[in-house]
C-alpha cells in the first residue's frame, strides 16, 4: 500500500535532482561564456535562480548572442575569401589621401580595427532634407543606374515609399541593370511575404533574406531569433552610397502609427567610402544568397574629388565583441569642447555610461536628445534610469516632441560626425549587424549640427527637479528595467 507514495517521492527527488543539475550546468555556462561582462553574468544567474524553469528557458532562448554554428561558419568563410580593398584609380591617389588632424587619428584607427577599412579622403556628401526626400533621391539615383543597384534594409514596408522602391528596382532590372535587394527576414517580413517580393523576382531583381527565421519553433535550436541585420545600405554603380537611420518606409510608419512620424537622418556619399559600404553589402549578400559577387569589388576605387576623409564602421555578432561601444566611448573621450548626440534607444554598458558622464565632468558641453515617446516601453524605462547620473555630471538631456526621433547621430567639437544605423543600446552592441560612417568634415558636420539644433528646438529639456519628482514606483520600475538590460 505504501509503494505508490514511495515511488512518487522517488520520482520527485529525481526530478529535483535533474532540475538542479541543469540549473548548475547553465550557471556554469553563464560564468564561463566568453565576452560577457560581469553585470550580464550577475543578471543571468539571478534570473536562472529566481525563475527556476522560466529563467532556464529564457537563457536557452536568449542567453547567448549566436546566429548558429552553420551561419557563423558561412559568414567566416565568406569574409575570409573577401578580396582586400582595391587600389585607387591611377592619378587619383592624391584625392584619396586622408588629411586627418593628429587629435582625431586614433578614432579612425579604432574604426579600422573593427572593420579593417582605412580612413580614405576624396569623399563628398549631402545630408538629405527628410525621409521622403531621401527616398526620392534614392529613386532618382536608381533610375539613373547603368550597371548595378545593391540594397539592404532592416525594415522594408509595402507602403507608399516602400512601393516606390519596389517599382524603381523593377524598372532598373527590366532595362538590364543588375539589382540585388536584401531585407531582414524579421524586420521586413511584411514585404517578403507579400506579392511584391515575387513580382520583383519576376522582373529580374535578385532578392535575398538576411538571417532567415524558418520554423519559429525550431529556430532557437539554430541561434537566437532576435539577432537581426539592422543595416541600411544602398550602393549604386559603385559610385553612390547612402548611410543613415532610415528604413524603407513612410515616415508615418503605419505598423507603429501612434508614435509617428519617424524622424530620420540620411546622407548621400560619393567617393572611396562607397567601396567600403559595397564590401559590407557583398559580405552580407554572399553569406545568404550563395552568389559570388567578388567582381564588383575588383575595379579601381574611384576618387574623382578632393573631398573629406571618411570610413565605414560595420559591426555585428560575428565582429569583434564590444566593437560598437568602443567606438562610441572613443568619441566621448576625444571630445574637448562639444558633444551632441541623438539616439532613440539608450541602454549603455557601465563603461560607456561613465565615459559619457566623464565628458561632461571635464567641461565638455554634452547634449543628448531622446524621443519623448518611445516605441519600446522597456527601453524608455531603462533609458530614464540613467537620467539622474547624467544630469548630475552636467549632461543636458532633451526629449523630442515632434514624433519618434529615430536619428542616430553624434557630432564632436563641430568637426567630426558619426552617422548610421547603430543605437546606443545593448541590442546594437551585441545582437544587431550595424553600419555607420565616421568622417572629419567641419562644413558637413555643421549641417548635421544644424539638424540636431532643429531637433532641440522641438524638444523639452529634462531637469534634475523633474527627475527628483518621479514617484518611488516609477524610479523602481526604471531601475529594474535597467538592471535587466543585460538580459533584455
Amino acid at each position: 500500500m505504501d509503494s505508490h507514495p514511495a515511488h512518487m517521492l522517488q520520482l520527485t527527488f529525481i526530478g529535483i535532482l535533474i532540475h538542479v543539475v541543469i540549473e548548475i550546468a547553465l550557471i556554469i555556462r553563464v560564468m564561463t561564456h566568453p565576452h560577457r561582462d560581469p553585470a550580464s553574468r550577475i543578471a543571468w544567474v539571478t534570473v536562472i535562480l529566481a525563475l527556476p524553469i522560466l529563467g532556464m528557458l529564457a537563457y536557452v532562448l536568449l542567453g547567448e548572442a549566436s546566429i548558429g554554428r552553420r551561419r557563423v561558419a558561412r559568414v567566416q568563410e565568406v569574409l575570409a575569401a573577401m578580396p582586400a580593398l582595391a587600389d585607387v584609380k591611377p592619378g587619383q591617389m592624391t584625392n584619396a589621401q586622408a588629411q586627418v588632424p593628429e587629435r582625431y587619428g586614433h578614432l579612425f584607427r579604432v574604426g579600422q580595427s573593427i572593420s579593417g577599412f582605412p580612413v580614405m579622403g576624396g569623399n563628398v556628401a549631402q545630408l538629405m532634407e527628410d525621409s521622403n526626400a531621401t527616398i526620392d533621391a534614392m529613386i532618382a539615383d536608381i533610375d539613373a543606374a547603368s550597371d548595378h543597384v545593391h540594397l539592404l534594409f532592416y525594415i522594408w514596408l509595402p507602403d507608399h515609399n516602400g512601393m516606390k522602391m519596389v517599382e524603381a528596382l523593377k524598372r532598373a532590372a527590366l532595362r538590364g541593370v543588375t539589382c540585388r535587394a536584401m531585407a531582414d527576414d524579421l524586420g521586413s517580413r511584411t514585404m517578403i511575404r507579400s506579392p511584391h517580393w515575387r513580382a520583383m523576382q519576376e522582373a529580374g531583381v535578385h532578392v535575398a533574406r538576411a538571417l532567415p527565421i524558418g520554423n519559429p519553433l525550431l529556430r532557437p535550436l539554430h541561434g537566437r531569433i532576435d539577432l537581426r541585420n539592422h543595416r541600411k545600405i544602398l550602393v549604386i554603380d559603385g559610385r553612390i552610397t547612402y548611410c543613415g537611420s532610415q528604413n524603407c518606409a513612410d515616415p508615418e510608419f503605419l505598423v507603429k502609427a501612434k508614435f509617428a512620424p519617424w524622424v530620420d537622418a540620411v546622407m548621400r556619399f560619393e567617393g572611396p567610402v562607397v567601396r567600403q559600404n559595397q564590401h559590407l553589402f557583398a559580405g552580407d549578400w554572399m553569406s545568404y544568397a550563395q552568389e559570388d559577387i567578388h567582381s564588383v569589388l575588383e575595379p579601381f576605387i574611384d576618387a574623382p574629388h578632393a573631398g573629406f576623409p571618411a570610413q565605414v564602421v560595420g559591426t555585428g555578432p560575428t565582429v569583434r565583441y564590444s566593437a560598437m561601444p568602443e567606438m562610441f566611448e572613443s568619441l566621448f573621450h576625444a571630445a574637448r569642447h562639444e558633444l551632441t548626440i541623438s539616439t532613440p534607444y539608450f541602454v549603455p554598458d557601465e563603461s560607456m555610461h561613465n565615459a559619457l558622464c566623464a565628458a561632461a565632468w571635464r567641461g565638455v558641453k554634452t547634449t543628448i536628445i531622446f524621443p519623448a515617446r518611445n516605441d519600446s516601453w522597456i527601453v524608455a524605462g531603462a533609458s530614464r534610469s540613467y537620467y539622474g547620473d547624467l544630469l548630475r555630471a552636467g549632461v543636458e538631456i532633451h526629449e523630442y516632441r515632434g514624433g519618434l526621433l529615430h536619428t542616430k547621430s553624434l557630432t564632436l567639437d563641430g568637426e567630426m560626425t558619426l552617422i548610421g544605423s547603430a543605437n546606443m543600446d545593448r541590442r546594437s552592441f551585441d545582437l544587431n549587424y550595424e553600419n555607420n560612417i565616421l568622417f572629419y568634415a567641419p562644413d558637413l558636420t555643421r549641417a548635421v549640427r544644424d539638424r540636431q539644433q532643429r531637433y532641440l528646438a522641438q524638444s523639452q529639456p529634462v531637469t534634475s527637479d523633474m527627475v527628483a519628482s518621479w514617484s518611488l514606483g516609477k524610479r523602481l520600475w526604471n531601475n529594474t528595467l535597467a538592471m535587466l538590460g543585460p538580459v533584455l
